[in-house]
């Protein structure tokens, strides 16, 4: 006889079906190797030699009809949350003190149903469904006081019921005291399915050792025997899967729209999705901050609708190294046009600027400023990582830091546009000769630059002002480089033209003409 080949790789298979999970099916064949089997072994009797008969020892049968030999092989076919009862919730339903809940009462049901019918068709294996308490069924039976009329607490109650798992069938062997998983079967709403072990399919079988005094060895198998669907079946399915997605696709066509939105020849759009990521080196605790984006007063624009402003939470800050650091990941957006309407060449190219405050509040709600910042927007597009350190203005009268520690306040900018140069500044040179500051600690943001433009190439190519103009802004604005080169690549293509039409003039006629012969 051959050595049986086990299978040592218990671990989880992941499935995925579109089939319904009622349609899967299950068979598990199970087989005890030793030690009964021995004991069937029939020698042939050799005449004259006075030898006792193996079969002698052979079991009787059994009250119930079938022999011990029976039990040394056993083979179900389980659907999904079919429940095969064991022998000991057989006799435990059967008590109805036992029953807590109505599923015990539909389950007592059930196995008196089994019992008129001449009692459960399984023997060994066994199955929990989903709504199967996990816990020891005995607690319900057994008692901690010698009181006759004891009462289980709520803990109690509460602790019996709690469920070791969701959505886990498991097949059991032996009675309670011996039980032992063949299989654990998951099933998601994506229709993952996760076997633990994997069917057994062309590996060898799984093995099985009991403890105790009788040490027996069982095999077994798990088989995945679900009816295949038929191509009609299969084709009315992918049919209906196809126009599914075609529904799905059409609705989310509707949400989008079919028109993408372009720009007017010649505008920049501009969106930003931005986040306050942090704030650090500040004097005080519990910081929050005041930002605002300022565009320029010319060719810039935004929507009547745009929130170009924004306060974070109050943050508490934490340790990190020397400095006290406050996260806020505080997300913010915002959307810009640029319509450049200047013919003139000598007109500056002005950016929008992020300013900042920071500011902090205590337990009794005083608040202070702890420092001013701006930053220029970047011009290209992508993901940037700004850090802005700041300053706040200060006066050198000690009764001033001590107004700021025990009541709170301190001097602030009136317009925050101060802190780069102001709006309303009309001069050559601006001078802050007097301005007594302190520098503060800094302020991190993180943006994603987005932006949009089309341009006219048939204009740009036959106008030779409109080609100054758009000239002129594609210079100026560093996010258009991809542009640029587009617009290089064609003044190049358009020069390197224009040569080859001279050299193509300069050529002797009879050269140049199609219907020239060469004369010799």
């Amino acid at each position: 006889m051959a050595e049986t080949v086990w299978s040592t790789d218990t671990g989880e298979a992941v499935y995925r079906s579109r089939d319904p999970v009622r349609n899967l099916r299950l068979r598990v064949h199970l087989q005890r190797i030793t030690s009964s089997n021995f004991l069937h072994y029939q020698p042939a009797v050799q005449p004259g030699k006075d030898l006792i008969d193996l079969a002698t020892f052979r079991p009787h049968p059994t009250p119930s009809g079938h022999r011990p030999d029976e039990d040394e092989e056993e083979e179900v076919v389980i659907g999904w949350q079919e429940k095969l009862f064991s022998q000991f919730e057989v006799d435990l339903y059967q008590n109805e003190a036992a029953c807590q809940s109505p599923l015990d009462y539909q389950y007592r049901q059930e196995i008196l149903k089994l019992e008129n019918s001449g009692g459960r068709k399984n023997r060994r294996i066994f199955t929990y469904t989903d709504s199967d308490r996990y816990t020891n069924l005995e607690e319900h039976c057994q008692k901690m006081t010698t009181a006759a009329s004891e009462v289980p607490s709520f803990l109690v109650e509460r602790m019996a019921n709690v469920r070791r798992r969701r959505q886990d069938r498991r097949g059991m062997l032996g009675y309670k005291t011996s039980e032992h998983v063949l299989c654990t079967l998951k099933v998601d709403s994506n229709g993952v399915i996760t076997v633990k072990p994997d069917f057994t399919g062309l590996k060898g079988p799984y093995r099985i050792e009991t403890e105790g005094e009788k040490q027996e060895l069982w095999k077994y198998t798990i088989d995945n025997v679900s009816s295949i669907a038929q191509p009609v079946e299969e084709e009315r399915e992918r049919r209906v899967f196809k126009d599914l997605y075609v529904r799905h696709k059409e609705y989310l066509s509707s949400l989008v729209g079919t028109d993408f939105e372009m720009t007017v020849p010649g505008a920049l759009r501009l969106f930003v999705n931005g986040e306050v990521v942090s704030a650090q080196g500040y004097e005080y605790d519990n910081l929050y901050i005041h930002f605002f984006v300022e565009l320029p007063t010319i060719n810039w624009s935004s929507p009547a609708v745009q929130q170009l402003s924004g306060v974070t939470q109050t943050c508490a800050t934490k340790s990190l190294g020397m400095d006290k650091v406050a996260y806020f990941s505080y997300p913010f957006t915002f959307e810009a046009f640029f319509l450049h309407e200047d013919e003139s060449a000598d007109a500056l190219l002005e950016w929008p600027v992020l300013y900042c405050e920071v500011l902090s509040l205590d337990f009794w709600q005083r608040y202070r400023v702890e420092g001013y910042g701006a930053v220029v927007l970047p011009a290209t597009p992508g993901s940037h990582t700004l850090t802005v350190s700041t300053w706040r203005p200060v006066e050198l009268s000690p009764v001033a830091e001590l107004r700021r520690f025990f009541v709170g306040g301190s001097l602030e900018l009136e317009d925050f546009s101060y802190v780069r140069i102001p709006g309303t500044f009309k001069g050559e040179r601006l001078s802050r000769f007097g301005l007594h500051t302190e520098t503060t600690g800094s302020v991190t943001f993180r943006l994603h630059c987005l932006q949009q433009s089309r341009l006219p190439f048939r204009a740009f190519l036959e106008s030779s002002s409109l080609r100054k103009r758009m000239r002129s802004v594609l210079d100026r604005l560093e996010g258009f480089s991809q542009q640029s080169s587009i617009h290089n690549v064609l003044e190049a293509f358009r020069r390197a033209r224009r040569r080859m039409q001279e050299a193509r003039e300069s050529l002797p006629q009879d050269l140049v003409s199609p219907s020239g012969t060469l004369v010799s």
